[in-house]
């Protein structure tokens, strides 16, 4: 997993890293942007794979595969 972290106090966000990075780059954002408030906003996650790149959910692979398959078999009732 890898997060993102947003200041709620303006549209600073950083990059996607691990969690424990991501939470310090946010508290030195703070520091430095917003001296005297605790750091807020919000984080977001994401699946990442061994490449760091995003992963496409299973669910997802067979959302698609199952419309495809719909897709022909509705063309082959066509053809006749």
């Amino acid at each position: 997993m890898v997060y993102r972290f947003w200041c709620g106090e303006c549209g600073f966000k950083t990059p996607w890293l691990a969690e424990s990075e991501g939470a310090q780059r946010q508290l030195d954002h703070y520091k430095k942007q917003h001296p005297g408030i605790l750091a807020g906003g919000h984080v977001e996650t994401a699946r990442r794979n061994s490449q760091g790149r995003r992963r496409i959910d299973g669910r997802a692979c067979l959302e698609v595969a199952v419309f495809l398959a719909l897709v022909l078999i509705i063309a082959a009732a066509y053809r006749r």
